[in-house]
């Protein structure tokens, strides 16, 4: 079951019955088993409904998960036989919007777009982000962009994650988004990433092939499955060596949700600053992990033309560099 990524407070006095919005749902969970006697009740109810901790427990809070007609509390232990009552919230109709942010544009014409996208911002609307993002911004600016992947997504030919910087391509039209999109699908488009990670890798170059897949025990993330998911390659060279960190250049053969990221955590050289699957403090300033779209290379889809982009380092991993470079990193 999906939950929703936007949820309605609701408001009710004293006695008063709650009422259900329109267009909610109210799922009814099956007894719980003598082996999931003594489970929290956020733990029983995230495995039985598909979703994580935060998501339940955030419903709790709204009041939206009762035990025999009374709200229930997290830390409340599930006994044999319970029986829990859900209501799923529909999810918020979002509609991208144009909104006058600035755009770092690398390259432009009547077909296609290529921009710099800074570390922090969104590529599309979401729940939770519903603004601010670059959808947002293109909206503003091009007025027309491809509607392939409709009005949350239009001219979105690939995607690149909130805390990754660097070069992007989007389409100004559906002719250039299915050829951008063909070149991608048949590895034709070239994309290569700059990372900073953690440890000494000792190989000069490496190919990482696994397949990837959603996390069991975090639906956020991502993980190498030994069978399942979807098939995932990266290569990568080493740039600089600085015993404790590693400069690679990577190279997406595919282009998976947090292919690299995982890529290099299952080596085990996670990038510095990643939040998600490299939590441990770190001596650098960072916001998010030193990963870097460095360049793009694709044919033009009108004209078929070679074209290659380059996004020049963020500052703040060109701050890391340099400390790198001069032993500033104990």
């Amino acid at each position: 079951m999906e939950y929703a990524g936007e949820r309605i407070r609701e408001e009710n006095q004293p006695g008063e019955k709650k009422v259900i919005p329109e267009g909610a749902a109210l799922t009814v969970t099956g007894p719980a088993t003598a082996e999931e006697k003594g489970l929290r009740a956020d733990v029983f109810l995230a495995a039985r409904l598909g979703c994580t901790r935060s998501n339940v427990q955030h419903d709790i809070q709204e009041g939206l998960i009762a035990r025999e007609g009374k709200p229930v509390k997290a830390n409340y232990k599930v006994k044999t036989g319970d029986v829990f009552q859900v209501t799923v919230l529909p999810p918020a109709d979002l509609e991208a919007k144009p909104e006058n942010i600035p755009l770092d544009i690398l390259y432009e014409d009547e077909d296609v777009i290529v921009v710099n996208k800074p570390r922090g911002m969104v590529v599309h609307p979401a729940a939770g982000n519903p603004d601010g993002t670059l959808v947002n911004a293109l909206l503003y600016h091009c007025k027309d962009l491809s509607g392939i992947n409709g009005v949350i997504r239009p001219g979105i030919v690939h995607r690149l994650d909130k805390d990754t910087s660097g070069v992007m391509i989007c389409a100004k039209n559906d002719k250039a988004h299915l050829s951008l999109a063909e070149q991608i699908q048949k590895k034709e488009a070239k994309r290569t990433y700059l990372a900073i990670v953690r440890g000494n890798i000792k190989e000069d170059h490496g190919h990482i092939e696994t397949q990837l897949d959603r996390d069991p025990r975090d639906r956020k993330k991502m993980a190498v499955v030994p069978q399942g998911g979807r098939w995932a390659a990266t290569d990568y060279e080493v740039l600089e060596r600085y015993g404790k960190f590693t400069v690679v250049r990577c190279r997406l053969l595919t282009g998976r949700t947090h292919q690299i990221r995982v890529h290099m955590t299952y080596i085990g050289h996670p990038l510095v600053g990643d939040p998600k699957y490299a939590p441990q403090k770190t001596c650098f300033s960072i916001s998010g992990q030193a990963l870097h779209s460095e360049q793009l290379t694709f044919r033009h889809p009108r004209t078929g033309e070679w074209m290659t982009f380059t996004a020049p380092v963020p500052e703040d991993m060109q701050t890391i560099l340099t400390r790198l470079r001069h032993g500033q990193f104990h």
